[in-house]
């Protein structure tokens, strides 16, 4: 094959930073025979160079490869607490473990680039002899291409849970593999294939190279949230999958809708439907009609706070810890060792642990024993926060530093207090006044601690640290408070 020069014009000061881009995109190739910046332009002279400009900055999620086939990937979840167990699903990581085997035995053939003069339109007397020449496809034995997977149904009935669960399972050193939302796929689609009509003209045929170059960064691509509603993306697609399909490339996809619905109502839908069709005969449709909506499970009380510490605080610290624990793991004391010193955890259940604010508080923890408390456990239950004063500061100081380790890590907090944590914190000295600067003021601000008593009371701390730390506090257990915050995943 005849090497090809490919020009890209670049601002001089990107010159450096891009040749370094595609030296490193291309260094593994043992064809690559020049890379020279002159002017801001790059000129590389390689057989493989059209691939490695034409990859652009790839948008894969690298979940990583975790060697259980789905099913047992899926048994682990379980028993970890990650997941709620359902005989629906199930049956659908049965369907996984068929394709896993299979992608397991598959050996795809190597990804042949269309010659890119074939691409090009013809002029002169080719033009008027063939005027409707199309690039031809190259054709494999489709038998020996494992079959994907179109999951459908609802939104929340746990489809793009077992999408990431199979991708995980998938181990890259048997093949390549992407994972990527299917509005960023297509927009990655759109960016490359204005480049190559940049470089080669409006008229060049550039999807057929395109779906090379594709198929060679991933031989299994895992779309989630598929969907045709531009026309553009329509007839693009038409002819990009049908050739991805017949480069051996398998795909697992994720969609609100059925395979006949896509692109329903859409302008020239007519051209669209031969897509349709070939997603119908490559992929195996499974409809997700689980009766289980996992975004929609109920929360049992609106508020994951609650004051005062009278009996109703009992019912809701127990309800908010049945919410989080897990039911194949009843209620139970842990214990944890951290730097040779045991941690005790007095009731825990899955992923979810409970203390007094005693216990928790009380006794001359650390932010390391914090941190891993928040590493270990997803959800905290704390009861019986009294009134913190200047006598019990240092109470107060652990809570904060339990606040941040809990927040940082995304986790959730239930808690029951005697007042509100507006007015948590209090400065019950006698003739204490205001010490605050208009600086640690202004910080204060912009973490919009508003209450008047709230401010009052950061006089009980010392330094602008500790007050920051105070007015952070405030701020995020409000943030913590949310129902975004709560129902959002871990």
């Amino acid at each position: 094959m005849i090497a090809a020069r490919v020009f890209l014009r670049l601002p001089r000061a990107a010159s450096t930073f891009f040749s370094k881009e595609i030296s490193r995109n291309i260094s593994c190739s043992s064809q690559l025979l020049r890379t020279k910046v002159v002017a801001g332009t790059i000129s590389v002279t390689s057989v493989d160079v059209r691939k490695s400009i034409v990859r652009g900055i790839s948008t894969s999620a690298d979940h990583g490869f975790i060697d259980r086939n789905p099913l047992e990937q899926y048994d682990y979840l379980v028993s970890e607490g990650q997941i709620r167990d359902d005989q629906f699903q199930r049956g659908i990581v049965a369907s996984l473990v068929e394709l896993h085997d299979e992608i397991r035995n598959y050996s795809p053939h190597n990804v042949e680039y269309p010659d890119l003069e074939s691409l090009k339109p013809k002029k002169g007397l080719m033009a008027f002899l063939s005027p409707t020449q199309k690039h031809k496809l190259h054709t494999i034995d489709l038998s020996t291409v494992p079959k994907g997977i179109y999951l459908y149904g609802d939104v929340g009935c746990g489809k793009t849970m077992l999408m990431d669960m199979f991708y995980s399972t998938i181990p890259t050193t048997q093949l390549s593999k992407r994972r990527i939302h299917f509005h960023a796929f297509m927009q990655d689609v759109h960016k490359r294939n204005h480049q190559l009509k940049v470089q080669h003209g409006i008229d060049f045929d550039s999807i057929p190279f395109l779906a090379a170059a594709l198929a060679e960064e991933a031989r299994v691509f895992c779309f989630d949230e598929f969907q045709v509603i531009d026309v553009a993306d329509a007839m693009i697609l038409r002819r990009l999958f049908e050739i991805l399909v017949h480069h051996g490339v398998v795909f697992v996809i994720t969609s609100n809708r059925a395979p006949d619905e896509l692109y329903k109502n859409g302008i020239q839908r007519q051209s669209f439907i031969p897509c349709i069709d070939l997603i119908k005969e490559r992929l195996h449709v499974i409809c997700l009609d689980s009766p289980t909506d996992y975004r929609r499970i109920e929360r049992p009380l609106k508020d994951v706070y609650h004051s005062p510490l009278d009996a109703a605080a009992k019912v809701h610290a127990e309800k908010w810890f049945d919410y989080f624990a897990n039911p194949r793991d009843p209620p139970h004391p842990a214990t944890h060792t951290i730097w040779g010193r045991e941690l005790h955890v007095p009731r825990a259940s899955g992923k979810v642990a409970q203390f007094t604010f005693e216990q928790l508080c009380g006794q001359p923890l650390s932010a390391a024993d914090y941190l891993e408390l928040a590493r270990v456990y997803q959800a905290f239950v704390v009861t019986d926060i009294p009134i913190l004063t200047v006598s019990n500061k240092d109470r107060a100081r652990r809570f904060i530093t339990f606040l941040d380790a809990v927040y940082e890590s995304k986790g959730k907090l239930v808690a029951t207090s005697a007042v509100p944590f507006a007015h948590i914190f209090v400065d019950d000295r006698p003739n204490s006044k205001p010490q605050m600067n208009a600086a640690m003021m202004d910080m204060v601000g912009d973490l919009n601690v508003q209450s008047e008593q709230s401010l009052k009371n950061m006089n009980m701390f010392s330094g602008e640290e500790e007050v920051f730390a105070f007015a952070r506090a405030l701020s995020r257990l409000q943030q913590m408070s949310s129902a975004q915050w709560v129902d959002a995943v871990n």
